[in-house]
């Protein structure tokens, strides 16, 4: 089906193509600083909910489930309704603002927005530089900036194996939760035109839900309550990206087909013990293939917490097994991205073939 865009260089462009272009983006250019990013903005307005809210409704369990439920309401529909806006700012037929190519490159940036790869890497991998020239004071500053663990006191392999959790955790849900659901809403523009919902307006709305999840997910004070429609919301969005990522990651690092069923069913059984319903599974299913144990004691302030053994009896990650976990991410979302293409330009051909038979 060919997409007719209506602006100059868009004509033509599959949405495939478009979500591919903008993830290769992504890996190029990450998130400049002085580019203004839609999560900032989400950051935002979460905060200033959440002051509204609890000043409304105070330390009553019920109203606080129930703003929640309305921020998660409005922050999801909100970005989803900005996305769409783009889409159509950028697309219309009747009114192109912006000349053929500002028009690809500001739905590309859009894009490349959504997906968090590159970002990713550079934060994982500035831990692994400062534990190479043995500065385990920046380690730890470089690691608190992207956990939820206290890191004040950790040893070298204590935050080695938070870095290997937080590339296997956050590779789903910053760069294949977000790629599933732009690949979605692509879908869409191919099965209902343009004018649907496309994958900017699916991109940015799962990024809200996952950006309420990281700010107010936590199951403390009035949190417990205020967050938890952004938490459940955000499993929900989660919960089959992650069980693709465990399905297709042993096929990425060449495994053969049983092999791969096999760590996926090891990466399910592990992970089910995990308070996260995707957490516990992404973190398991790179730990099998990549051969490293995850998972024990972690420290929050005061309270300390025992995550399940993942791989357990494996070897303790050390800094190759970290960087082979970044390098499989970059090389599934290649896996995910070319099949997606083939499927989508081939697919009605060989339906048509078989309708002619």
């Amino acid at each position: 089906m060919t997409m007719a865009f209506g602006v100059g260089s868009l004509a033509g462009a599959h949405p495939v193509l478009l979500v591919a272009l903008a993830c290769r983006l992504d890996r190029l250019v990450g998130d400049p600083r002085w580019c203004p990013h839609p999560v900032v903005v989400m950051g935002w307005w979460i905060t200033r909910l959440r002051a509204v809210a609890e000043r409304w409704a105070g330390r009553r369990p019920r109203c606080l489930r129930l703003v929640g439920g309305l921020i998660t309401l409005l922050l999801v529909g909100g970005s989803g309704l900005a996305g769409w806006l783009l889409e159509r700012l950028v697309l219309a037929p009747a009114w192109p603002p912006l000349p053929g190519l500002l028009a690809l490159l500001v739905l590309l940036i859009a894009l490349a927005s959504a997906v968090a790869g590159r970002s990713l890497d550079q934060a994982v991998r500035a831990v692994l530089q400062a534990l190479a020239v043995g500065d385990l004071t920046l380690a730890r500053q470089r690691l608190s900036w992207i956990v939820g663990r206290d890191t004040a006191d950790l040893e070298q392999a204590e935050i080695l194996r938070a870095a290997a959790e937080t590339a296997s955790e956050n590779a789903v849900d910053g760069v294949f939760a977000p790629l599933f659901w732009m690949l979605v809403g692509a879908i869409l523009w191919l099965s209902c035109g343009t004018a649907a919902p496309g994958p900017l307006a699916l991109g940015w709305a799962f990024k809200a839900a996952s950006t309420l999840d990281s700010m107010l997910g936590y199951r403390r004070g009035s949190l417990r309550w205020l967050g938890t429609a952004g938490a459940r919301l955000d499993d929900l969005l989660v919960w089959l990206p992650c069980r693709l990522v465990a399905l297709t990651l042993p096929l990425a690092a060449g495994c053969a087909l049983p092999a791969c069923w096999r760590l996926f069913q090891r990466a399910r059984r592990d992970g089910r013990p995990d308070p996260s319903p995707n957490a516990g599974v992404s973190q398991a299913s790179y730990a099998w293939v990549v051969g490293v144990q995850l998972g024990g004691v972690n420290r929050y302030g005061p309270v300390f917490r025992a995550k399940p053994l993942l791989a357990a009896g494996c070897p303790a990650p050390d800094a190759a097994a970290v960087e082979r976990m970044l390098k499989l991410s970059h090389r599934l979302e290649l896996c995910w991205l070319l099949p997606a293409m083939a499927a989508v330009n081939l697919g009605p051909l060989l339906w048509a073939r078989l309708l002619a038979q």
